[in-house]
């Protein structure tokens, strides 16, 4: 049995999320397709996390196994990319890695990306790839506020009402918010995330951007401990899985 460890792109416009789904197509299953479509193996495919429908990904990191041994990572990676097209994944990079590696639980960290496209008019070449926000808002106040969720909380306000975590409570190593010409980028940094914590985080920076909210609403928000006491979800247009970090193994 070969383990094989992948580094995916994709787009997710199409596709209801990560995960293999009866209500539609997900990207999980067209990898896992394009794996029996040339080793003629039922495989199952684990991702670093599982992304939500419409959300997108620079690098997601799977793996999964083949009991076969005899085919190279790059090959893998040549075949898989051959099968899933015309589909909008691509397979950046293969490698074959020890059993024990598994692309959730060996984790360390988890990095996102949101973008905003922030000006009057509308998105044409990035339709699906960013959220359009018309009016002005003010990315240095975002970032100003933002910096109270760095740390262990409490994310019950940020947290989806269906998220299946078994506590609420997260720790988050950075967050940031930038311009970049007339995109506005929030960049997340943490072992893990709560469903739907990130978008959810966007949304109510982005009151903090227009003037309705204070820093101090956000912290009282934050202190709530109610998702009712937040600001609105952000849509998944805009989100990029961009990182998942991995403790670095000496040879022994």
């Amino acid at each position: 049995m070969t383990r094989y460890r992948l580094t995916i792109e994709y787009d997710g416009t199409a596709y209801v999320g990560w995960q293999r789904q009866d209500n539609g197509l997900g990207v999980q299953e067209v990898i896992e397709d394009a794996i029996k479509a040339f080793s003629g193996e039922d495989v199952r495919v684990f991702c670093a996390g599982r992304t939500d429908a419409g959300v997108h990904a620079k690098a997601q990191i799977a793996h999964f196994d083949l009991a076969r041994d005899d085919m190279k990572a790059h090959t893998v990676r040549d075949a898989i990319n051959y099968h899933t097209k015309p589909h909008a994944i691509s397979i950046l990079a293969a490698e074959i890695v020890d059993e024990d590696f598994h692309a959730r639980f060996s984790a360390t960290e988890r990095e996102y990306l949101y973008v905003i496209l922030n000006r009057r008019s509308r998105a044409a070449l990035q339709i699906g790839q960013v959220w359009w926000v018309p009016v002005p808002l003010d990315a240095a106040a975002m970032n100003e506020a933002a910096q109270i969720l760095v740390g262990k909380h409490d994310f019950s306000t940020f947290r989806a009402s269906f998220c299946q975590a078994d506590s609420p409570v997260k720790t988050l190593d950075e967050i940031s918010v930038t311009t970049i010409g007339e995109e506005i980028h929030i960049k997340v940094r943490a072992r893990s995330f709560l469903h739907h914590q990130v978008r959810n985080f966007v949304g109510s920076l982005s009151w903090i951007g227009t003037g309705k909210w204070t820093k101090a609403d956000l912290q009282k928000a934050l202190d709530a401990r109610d998702r009712n006491a937040g600001g609105p979800k952000a849509p998944s247009d805009g989100l990029y899985m961009v990182r998942v970090g991995y403790e670095e193994r000496e040879d022994t």
